[in-house]
């Protein structure tokens, strides 16, 4: 091997590893974006705030709300809590195999690195449960008489008072919004990092 093929090849292999710190960093971000809150309503009338705290693996309720407070504003299926946890679980190691995985599949004429498809699937999937979480928030705000995002007014499950309600989406969503789309571009130019070994 000469000597520009040496430095070419210990600049390809730098360039893998600038690579997978910069998978590692957007999970870390994805991490960081799953426990922060997305969403979150203050009821007038409640002392406090974050009276309903939207996370990926549900709604957070206070306890005065959810005796008075429609459940449609707020309850999940059984087995959701378990689905988003399975699907972060998925995700975290899909970004793990995409760092050491050299396979490569065939779609068509085309030839794909299995790391490229396992980071572009992390990326969109998760953009996609936001947009997934945005459209579930405003269906079951419908549902219960109120807005997702602004104020209204919800009604009181004793009383039947109308009572005030303002709600946001949080640092979170938009978080979340941001690691999806940094992990899908990373997909994208993970071949001008990465270097197909030659035959």
């Amino acid at each position: 091997m000469t000597q520009v093929e040496t430095q070419a090849a210990s600049h390809g292999g730098a360039a893998a590893w600038i690579f997978r710190i910069l998978v590692v960093a957007g999970a870390a971000f994805m991490l960081y974006s799953w426990f922060t809150p997305w969403w979150g309503a203050d009821i007038a009338v409640l002392p406090g705030k974050d009276d309903l705290v939207m996370r990926p693996w549900g709604i957070e309720v206070k306890g005065q709300v959810r005796a008075n407070a429609n459940p449609s504003m707020w309850a999940m299926p059984w087995y959701f809590t378990y689905f988003m946890w399975g699907y972060l679980a998925v995700c975290m190691l899909m970004l793990a195999a995409s760092l050491f995985v050299t396979r490569r599949i065939s779609i068509g004429r085309f030839s794909i690195p299995v790391a490229t498809l396992l980071i572009l699937f992390v990326g969109l999937s998760y953009m996609f449960a936001m947009a997934m979480a945005y459209g579930i928030g405003t269906l079951r705000a419908e549902a219960a008489g109120s807005v997702f995002v602004g104020e209204s007014t919800v009604k009181h499950q004793m009383s039947g008072q109308k009572i005030k309600m303002v709600s946001e989406l949080r640092d979170g969503f938009w978080f979340s919004v941001y690691a999806g789309a940094v992990l899908t571009v990373l997909g994208l130019v993970r071949f001008l990092f990465v270097r197909s070994p030659k035959a």
